[in-house]
């Protein structure tokens, strides 16, 4: 558990840190801010929190402190630089990266901040500058056990989920395949609309139909059940469940690929998922996706 006693420190006070950092003022240790914009800050130290000048000054008072800075660059920086973290960091602080990096950047900065007896996790969030706001973010913490326990209690305060990934490098893994979903799935938005428009119809009134719906079936991550992406056996309770979705996919994916044809749009992600939809839910293609190849 940490210590609630002790400050928090809080570095990258943007539209994403801001609100998150926000839900820390009632820390009872207090809370130590520092950003390079000296007005951002302003609002804070009014409610009561410590005005830091540089990340190495945060470090003198803080034992855990977050970064929600724009890069890796920036991130090595705050940590490594002639006013960073580390200048001045105490044994046993953690420090927290928010910030999305690259995984081989968590790695190589956790080694380096051991060599000061300071702890990484790579911390990334999920939930965007309205998910800070309402204290409803999702963050994947990669780092040990023990500094997972320490953290889990402020990143509550900002954060509605929890989740320990694994080791460094585990979070920001867990945070590019969860934004790897996100990202394809507005690229087939993108194809949806291209194919709705084409056909004359209304793409407002289609995305209002897409959003009532997912809040309701949960849209892609409905199917995020299963603990492996092996191939499920006949006997399985998932088999007929996931055999149902890839019928109904596979029947409905063909159609829409229709509708293209004639209105002369092309599908390509349509005919990746006819293709696809049935081996990666772990049942093999189904008839349609057959008949189509």
């Amino acid at each position: 558990m940490t210590d609630t006693d002790t400050p928090l420190g809080f570095i990258g006070l943007g539209n994403i840190g801001a609100p998150m950092a926000e839900r820390l003022l009632s820390w009872p240790g207090g809370l130590v801010v520092c950003d390079m914009r000296a007005e951002a800050m302003e609002k804070f130290v009014a409610a009561g929190a410590q005005r830091a000048a540089s990340a190495a000054e945060v470090a003198e008072r803080a034992s855990v402190i977050s970064i929600v800075v724009v890069d890796d660059a920036q991130v090595r920086s705050v940590l490594t630089g002639p006013d960073g973290i580390l200048r001045t960091a105490k044994a046993g602080t953690i420090v927290a990266v928010h910030s999305t990096i690259s995984d081989e950047t968590a790695v190589a900065l956790a080694a380096e901040c051991a060599e000061h007896d300071v702890e990484f996790v790579d911390a990334p969030i999920s939930g965007g500058a309205g998910g800070a706001k309402e204290g409803r973010l999702a963050i994947m913490v990669g780092g040990s056990s023990d500094a997972f326990e320490k953290v889990r209690e402020p990143f509550g305060r900002f954060a509605e989920m929890v989740v320990h990934a694994g080791d460094v490098g585990a979070g920001t893994r867990m945070k590019l395949a969860r934004n790897l979903l996100h990202f394809v799935a507005f690229t087939a938005a993108a194809e949806a609309q291209r194919l709705a428009e084409a056909a004359g119809l209304d793409i407002t009134a289609l995305g209002k139909v897409v959003r009532h719906s997912d809040a309701i079936t949960g849209g892609p991550g409905a199917i995020m059940l299963r603990g492996t992406t092996a191939p499920v056996a006949p006997d399985d309770f998932w088999f007929p469940i996931l055999s149902h979705v890839r019928d109904l996919g596979e029947k409905d994916l063909a159609l829409a690929l229709g509708v293209g044809e004639r209105f002369d749009v092309s599908l390509p992600l349509a005919r990746l998922a006819l293709d696809n939809l049935g081996p990666g839910l772990g049942v093999g293609s189904g008839d349609t996706a057959k008949e189509q190849s």
